[in-house]
């Protein structure tokens, strides 16, 4: 008679992991730059960069928007040109979209690097041989959102500070979670049924 609870029980625990767990959508090299980045972090002993889902949104419409610039223009690390937010004609935009509060934003940096066919060390090196690494070895910068599309990467590293963490409103993660464990919950009670037949 136990089993049956077992049963239930892991069932619970299964659909939980599928509903909370972050989808794995990223691409493997925006993945491996920000492992890249956060190896060149180690190095200069600060703590690594923690992935930001919303800046993450930020890079990839930065990126998606950047796709049909040809890539000579900032290729050369003497073009490589980081930027804020409030530099950036669209962010409002990209902001909106990903349901980023702009008064989070502004003491974050963008970092676009246009390289043919994102080869893994010349993205790195675009990076931690450039002007972009004053940024990657200053310590406030606590958290990253990488984006890529076509030629071009973008990374957005965000701060701990409410000026630089890329927060939303919060209403819409307070709603996903409520209507996420209600059909957790109703999901259970439908497996433990069922198992129980």
């Amino acid at each position: 008679m136990s089993s049956p609870s077992y049963f239930s029980i892991f069932g619970v625990f299964a659909i939980a992991f599928l509903f909370f767990s972050s989808p794995v959508l990223s691409k493997d090299e925006e993945d491996n730059l920000l492992q890249g980045l956060n190896s060149y972090r180690q190095a200069q002993n600060l703590p690594p960069l923690a992935k930001n889902a919303k800046a993450d949104c930020i890079a990839e419409e930065i990126a998606d928007d950047n796709k049909d610039q040809p890539c000579a223009v900032t290729t050369a690390k003497s073009n490589v040109v980081p930027s804020r937010p409030s530099q950036i004609t669209k962010f409002m935009d990209y902001a909106e979209k990903c349901k980023v509060d702009i008064n989070t934003t502004t003491d974050a940096i963008v970092m676009p690097v246009c390289v043919p066919k994102l080869v893994q060390t010349l993205l790195l090196a675009n990076y931690t041989h450039s002007q972009y690494a004053k940024y990657l070895n200053d310590s406030r910068f606590v958290g990253a959102g990488v984006g890529s599309e076509d030629d071009w990467m973008v990374v957005v590293l965000t701060t701990g500070a409410s000026g630089g963490s890329f927060e939303g409103s919060g209403t819409e993660s307070l709603v996903a979670s409520v209507w996420g464990c209600v059909a957790l919950a109703l999901l259970g009670l439908m497996i433990g049924n069922f198992v129980r037949l």
